[in-house]
């Protein structure tokens, strides 16, 4: 049993590695652009930027764990932070609309005995603290471009589009808080939609009904532990606030590595129009779109396009391919935490 599971797990790891090269395979060509771009910079500017960088990855460990302490959980910052930086690897590698991530949540509640129901919550309060908070900084970049006259239908329908879905994930919160009926109803209603859909492919349910049962339960119980206090939220919603700001400074430093003029419009402008796409996109992490939105929405504030691009692409690097390149370390770091874990156990 235990050769079983443990040669799963590194055929699932072999498999995550596998497709994340096939992906910076992909896109070789940029990675190449981004390399050149850096080369370039003042390597003072851009060794405080990875600083934080890091400070930036540290404040979304605790944005989990401030949001585990919400649920009733605790974790130690030395536990999220690799798991944080490898669900941020694992969405990026695999096609799997974010599922990758919080897979590696779940997977690693099951080893220490927690609900996977809360820790699925936790990652749903995540996405919704994170949409939140950039969302006030997005209002602050609109009314900069408004004011500047270069807000088109493009930023306006993508902002709209973020602030539906942070609507909807609200929702399915107040609805498992106020009622865990009508969300087991909802969840019954999903497997079966979904089991009707894909029947014809694979001939047999795909999702458990029962399973879905098991599951509003548990994520009731821990939605009834949420704290009530609305002083309890401030703390995460501190963390994610905070986390936008490390993004805008990563940004100013890497104006000042390229020795390029700017504001703190321009700077909150293009840090809004990046992320934005980066969430609004149907690419990982918005590759593609990014490397084309940041670098338009820069030169239309005013900078050469020239200097745009070098920044955009420098910028990416640092908050984009870095972070990717460091959950190979993480993978690995996480594979070998399970591993001993099961072997104390057996």
């Amino acid at each position: 049993m235990f050769y079983n599971a443990h040669t799963m797990r590194r055929l699932f790891t072999a498999l995550i590695v596998l497709l994340a090269v096939a992906f910076i395979g992909s896109q070789w060509d940029e990675l190449q652009q981004v390399f050149a771009s850096l080369q370039r910079g003042d390597l003072l500017w851009l060794a405080l930027a990875i600083l934080v960088q890091l400070m930036w990855l540290v404040s979304t460990a605790l944005t989990y764990q401030a949001i585990y302490r919400l649920l009733g959980m605790s974790a130690s910052l030395k536990e999220l932070f690799p798991l944080v930086v490898t669900s941020n690897f694992v969405n990026v590698a695999t096609p799997s609309g974010g599922m990758g991530g919080l897979a590696v949540f779940i997977g690693d509640a099951r080893r220490h005995q927690r609900s996977t129901a809360r820790v699925t919550i936790a990652g749903v309060l995540f996405i919704l603290f994170d949409y939140f908070g950039f969302l006030c900084v997005l209002a602050l970049g609109l009314l900069v471009l408004f004011r500047r006259n270069h807000l088109n239908v493009a930023e306006v329908t993508a902002a709209i589009i973020l602030f539906i879905v942070a609507l909807a994930l609200a929702a399915i919160i107040t609805l498992g808080i106020r009622a865990p009926q009508l969300l087991e109803r909802v969840l019954r209603w999903g497997a079966r939609t979904v089991n009707r859909l894909l029947f014809p492919l694979r001939h047999r349910p795909y999702l458990s009904e029962d399973r879905a049962h098991e599951f509003a339960i548990e994520a009731a119980e821990g939605l009834h532990e949420l704290r009530t206090d609305w002083r309890e939220y401030l703390l995460p919603a501190a963390y994610s606030l905070a986390g936008k700001a490390l993004l805008i400074t990563i940004l100013f430093l890497t104006f000042l590595a390229f020795n390029q003029p700017f504001s703190v419009g321009t700077l909150i402008a293009g840090f809004s129009m990046a992320f934005l796409f980066m969430i609004v996109s149907p690419t990982p992490a918005g590759v593609g779109f990014v490397e084309t939105v940041m670098p338009a929405a820069l030169t239309a504030l005013g900078v050469p396009a020239g200097a745009a691009l070098i920044i955009a692409l420098a910028y990416r690097g640092l908050t984009f391919w870095l972070p990717f390149l460091y959950g190979f370390i993480a993978l690995r770091v996480l594979q070998r935490r399970w591993e001993q874990a099961v072997e104390l156990r057996d």
